[in-house]
This record gives structure tokens, C-alpha cells and sequence, in this order.
């Protein structure tokens, strides 16, 4: 044991604090004169953890991550004068945690099928021995941030070791070979001591990771889902909600944006979920295909579940757990895309805990701090310039935040939605009757919206052609009339609408169905690439612009609707990339020639 731990020892036993009250998952304790706010406990004699949220002379209000029946009055508090954190380092991906990073499998082995309370489990496996190759040698002047050698974590990521943050100077030595994550593989001398460094970091999760420069978010996050990428995208680094009532199918888009986005790090946590919900998770994810690699998409992954029959104090941390583990792969380099599900819980679980605390509630019962809590969790994501270097370069990496919400009847006026509305950059409006109508992804293109969609549009340009942007704005536009229009053919019906007009409602209809809806299922439509949508995009407005031109020339609108090539358009977002390039040219011929024969 170091000198600091015995001294840490000493002092934590000389302070160990007595309950005095216990309310549900909120316990109040005396005697802990010597804490901080957000320091770690260990509550009574089973040692349930608990952290500390509030301090009122030598009393502290404990929110216990844990069970509490059976706790009382005069059971001793034991302080350990450290806050919330997280292990990092090898081993992440791939794992299944807990809201505050127990590993469920090991938890299992040790305890049961259910979590005992008071288990004890590091977050990390400390008998695993990975091979370290470092990337640096002895006598280099390293500074915080800095990589310094690589483990192959699995075979889909490359795990870099990094200097911690707040530490610099000269290495004294360093050590290839396989080694656990607590041994020393590197020793620096700073101006002042010498530290020896391992593969394994702790972090306070509600303090952000620094960066040297924060970048604007203009590089977009593809994720194959044409109605996101082309109507409304997110940028890598940006924040995007998703609200939605039961049964419009947010499960499903995050399966879609775990397997197709352009992110290089997935991390999915599951919040205060049914547990049958999060039963599907965590049987699907290790059966997903990642496609580009064709691994399992799990080798890219970290799980964190956090079902609704947990502790609701673990559901308050287990944000800040994901936000950091993600933040941590985001300091190597790498493009990581965090799925929070669902923020609803999130913030049910700070309600009741404020509610203990006897705190003046808010809006619908939540506490007034609600709005800062959200805006703190998504200020958290970004695309940065990276404290340390890589191979001497320094690098970017990216934080992308995507939030699901569950206001009650699909209310979007809930606090949590507006809290919510007021950070993010991205809203996708999911729709009950979109999703009963069968249309997936039930995003509505009229209440969605993408701020990020201006400053991405010359890039989205540059990937998928010139004129990508505006026929995407043209397509949005012709949805929009189309919803004033459904107003007149409820009162006065279709056949009173002019040719113009009945065009409109029939490219419309073309949009929806032919571009918007899209088949996770299918093994070709479940991923469209910006060059595929931008070519389906592009043959139906060549159609709405060529029926125009005939209907100037006297056509007949029930001919144009019926034209037989629109079945070839139909059926272009089930053809391969390569092959709709092919017959891009010949549906094109076809459309000419069949407008002009109606004539």
C-alpha cells in the first residue's frame, strides 16, 4: 500500500459518520465534517455505495445507488474522500455495466442473477493481460493527453494509451509486452517527481474531460437513414433529441443509428427502461453485423443498462458513467456516437431524489436546476481538437449525443421535451400515427427540423453531387404543400383539385413512400448511402419537373399518374448502389420518352 493510501486509510477510518435518517434511496448521516459535495460512501455494514449530494454542517445527504430496506438510524457512514469515477483503459469495449460501471457478467458470476447489494466490482478486469506496443520511446518529452503506446483491444478498435490529463515531462522508461492494467508500463519524470503510469485512468464523471480547442461541428454524422441525412443530418460532435410516444419506434432507430452511423465508438445506455426493452438490447447488439468490417458490431460497442426495477439513484449516474467512457475514446481520436435511452427516466429519477431532499419542485414536480442538468449533459459532446498528439500530429475526435425522450402521451410540451428543445440541434419528431400507419422511420418531416443543416450543406454537396442541398430543400417544400393541400381534399375531395395541384399531392406521395420509408429489415434498404439517396432524390424530381412541363402542354394529369415507369422508380431504393448507378440512365430515358408519348 503507497503512503497516500495508508494516509487515506487512516483518515477514513478516524471519520467514519453515523445515519441518522433514511428516505427510500436518501440517507442523511452527522459526522462527516471532512466530505465534499459528490464525494463517494459506503453506507452501513453491507457497504452500499452512495454519493454525497448535499452538506449542511457535519451532515450529509447521501443518494444511495442501492437498496436501502433494512438500513437505519446509528449504522456507520464510511467516507472515501473521492468522487464518483470511472475506470479507463482496455476492456471497455464490449462490456455490459450497470449505471455505475459494475460489469454485469462478473456481477452474475459473483452474486446471482440478481445484483446483492453491497457487491464490490471493479469496473476493469485487473487479471487480464493485454500486450502493449508502445508508439513512443525512453527520453521523449511527452505531454498531457499524449499517446504513448497502443493495445488491440479488439479487433475493430485500437485502444491508445494516453499521458492522463494534468501530467507531463520526460519518459524515464517504458515497457513492451503484456501486462495488466495496473501495472506500471511507462515511468515520466515531471519537474517535481516521478510518476509511473499504467493503462488504466480514473475520472470524476461529472467533470468534463479538457480538450485543447473545441471546433465547430461542420462534418456531418451519416447514418444511412434518408429521411435524416438528406432532410435533417447531425453533425459529428453535434446533439439531436428524439422524442416520441410508446410504439413509434425509437428502439428501432437506435438500432439503425448503432449499426450505420458513421461512428467509429458506439456507446448505448440504457436509463430507467423496462427491463423487457433492454432484454432486446442486450440479446440483439451482440447479433449485429457491423457492416463495414463484418465483426460483430459489440467489438465497437459499450452497453450500460440501467432498467426501471434499479436503484433510481444508479439511473441519475449512469448518463454521466456513458458521457465520460465516451468522452475518454473521444480523447484518442476517434468518432464516438453516445444513444442516451431515455432522458425521460433520467429525469424522473432526479425529481424523486429532489423530492426526498424537500427541495422546492418545478414545472410538473422536477426540480427548478432541471433545464442546467440536461444542458450540462449535452454541452458535454462536441468535436475537438484533442489534448495530446498521435504518432507527433495532433488529432481530432468527436462526441455525438443523441437523446431519447418519453414525455407521457407523447407530449411535447413536457419540461423534460422543452428542457431538451432549448440545447439540442437536432429534433426528430417521432409520430404515433406514422408509426400505426406503418411508415418507419416515423419521423415527421413536418415537425422536425436540423440546425446543423445550413453549415453542413457544402459538404453534404461535395459527398453527394452538385444540387444535392437545394433538391433536398425542393423535396421538403413539395411535403409542406402537400399538408395544406390534405386540408382541401377533406373538405372539398381530390377530383376538384387542379392538375398542378393533384401533382403535388402525387409527388408528395412519391417522396414518402418511395424515398422516406425505409425497410430496416430488408438487407439492401436498410442503408442508403448519400450517393444512392441523392439518386433517388434526384429521379423523382425529374419526374415532377417533367410532368410539370407536360401538364403546360395540355397532358392529362390521370395519364402522368399512371405512367408505368414510376413502378422503376418505385423500386429504385431496393437496388445496389452500384446498379442504380447503371440503371440511373435507362429509368431516365424511360421517364422522357413516356411523358413525351403522353402528350
Amino acid at each position: 500500500m503507497s503512503e497516500n493510501q495508508e494516509i487515506k486509510e487512516k483518515r477514513t477510518q478516524s471519520e467514519v459518520g453515523m445515519i441518522v435518517k433514511v428516505s427510500g434511496p436518501l440517507v442523511v448521516a452527522k459526522g462527516m465534517a471532512g466530505s465534499k459535495m459528490f464525494d463517494m460512501v459506503r453506507v452501513s455494514e453491507q457497504r452500499l455505495l452512495g454519493e454525497i449530494i448535499g452538506l449542511a454542517g457535519d451532515e450529509a445527504a447521501i443518494q444511495v445507488y442501492e437498496e436501502t430496506a433494512g438500513i437505519g438510524p446509528g449504522e456507520p457512514v464510511f467516507p472515501s474522500h473521492e468522487p464518483l469515477s470511472v475506470e479507463l483503459g482496455p476492456g471497455l469495449i464490449e462490456s455490459i455495466y450497470d449505471g455505475v460501471q459494475r460489469p454485469l457478467d462478473v456481477v452474475r458470476s459473483v452474486a446471482g442473477d440478481f445484483i446483492s447489494r453491497g457487491v464490490e466490482v471493479p469496473g476493469l478486469n485487473r487479471d487480464r493481460k493485454w500486450y502493449f506496443k508502445p508508439i513512443v520511446k525512453a527520453g521523449d518529452e511527452v505531454e498531457p493527453g499524449d499517446v504513448i503506446g497502443e493495445v488491440e483491444e479488439t479487433t475493430l478498435i485500437r485502444h491508445r494509451i494516453m499521458v492522463p490529463p494534468g501530467v507531463g515531462g520526460e519518459l524515464v522508461e517504458i515497457r513492451e509486452g503484456e501486462w495488466t492494467i495496473n501495472d506500471t508500463i511507462a515511468v515520466l519524470r515531471t519537474r517535481d517527481r516521478t510518476v509511473n503510469l499504467t493503462m488504466m485512468q480514473r475520472w470524476p464523471v461529472r467533470v468534463p474531460r479538457p480538450v485543447k480547442e473545441r471546433l465547430a461541428p461542420n462534418m456531418p454524422l451519416l447514418t444511412g437513414q434518408r429521411v435524416i441525412d438528406s432532410f435533417f443530418p447531425v453533425a459529428k460532435g453535434g446533439t439531436a433529441c428524439v422524442p416520441g410516444p410508446f410504439g413509434s419506434g425509437k428502439t428501432v432507430i437506435q438500432h439503425q443509428l448503432a449499426k450505420w452511423a458513421d461512428a467509429e465508438v458506439v456507446i448505448f445506455v440504457g436509463c430507467g427502461e423496462r427491463g423487457n426493452e433492454m432484454t432486446d438490447v442486450l440479446l440483439e447488439f451482440p447479433k449485429l453485423e457491423d457492416p463495414r468490417s463484418g465483426e460483430p458490431l459489440m467489438k465497437r460497442t459499450v452497453l450500460i443498462a440501467n432498467t426501471s426495477n434499479m436503484p433510481v439513484a444508479a439511473r441519475e449516474a449512469s448518463v454521466y458513467t456513458a458521457v465520460t467512457i465516451g468522452e475518454y475514446f473521444r480523447d484518442m481520436g476517434y468518432a464516438v456516437a453516445l444513444q442516451a435511452d431515455s432522458t425521460s427516466r433520467w429525469a424522473e429519477a432526479m425529481r424523486e431524489i429532489s423530492g426526498r431532499l424537500e427541495e422546492m419542485p418545478g414545472e410538473e414536480g422536477y426540480p427548478a436546476y432541471l433545464a442546467g442538468r440536461i444542458a450540462e449533459f449535452y454541452e458535454r459532446a462536441g468535436r475537438v481538437r484533442c489534448l495530446g498528439r498521435y504518432q507527433g500530429r495532433e488529432q481530432e475526435g468527436s462526441l455525438t449525443v443523441i437523446g431519447s425522450v418519453s414525455p407521457p402521451g407523447g407530449d411535447l410540451n413536457d419540461p423534460v421535451v422543452q428542457a431538451t428543445l432549448r440545447v439540442v440541434k437536432v429534433f426528430w419528431s417521432l409520430e404515433d400515427k406514422l408509426a400505426f400507419a406503418r411508415h418507419f422511420p416515423a419521423i415527421s418531416w413536418l415537425r422536425s427540423y436540423s440546425l446543423y443543416a445550413e453549415s453542413l450543406a457544402p459538404v453534404m454537396d461535395r459527398l453527394a453531387g452538385a444540387g444535392y442541398g437545394a433538391n433536398c430543400r425542393e423535396a421538403l417544400a413539395i411535403l409542406q404543400r402537400e399538408a395544406e393541400l390534405e386540408e382541401v381534399v377533406r373538405l372539398v375531395g381530390k377530383d376538384t383539385l387542379g392538375g398542378n395541384e393533384r401533382l403535388i399531392l402525387e409527388v408528395a406521395r412519391s417522396i414518402r413512400e418511395d424515398f422516406l420509408h425505409q425497410n430496416a429489415f430488408d438487407p439492401v434498404d436498410s442503408f442508403s448511402s448519400l450517393k444512392k439517396q441523392a439518386l433517388i432524390l434526384e429521379m423523382i424530381l425529374r419526374f415532377y419537373h417533367g410532368a410539370r412541363q407536360a401538364l403546360e402542354r395540355g397532358d392529362d394529369i390521370n395519364r402522368i399518374e399512371k405512367l408505368p415507369v414510376r413502378e422503376k422508380i418505385a423500386r429504385m431504393k431496393f437496388l445496389e448502389e452500384s446498379e442504380l448507378e447503371n440503371r440511373f440512365k435507362e429509368i431516365e430515358a424511360e421517364l422522357e420518352a413516356e411523358l413525351k408519348g403522353a402528350a
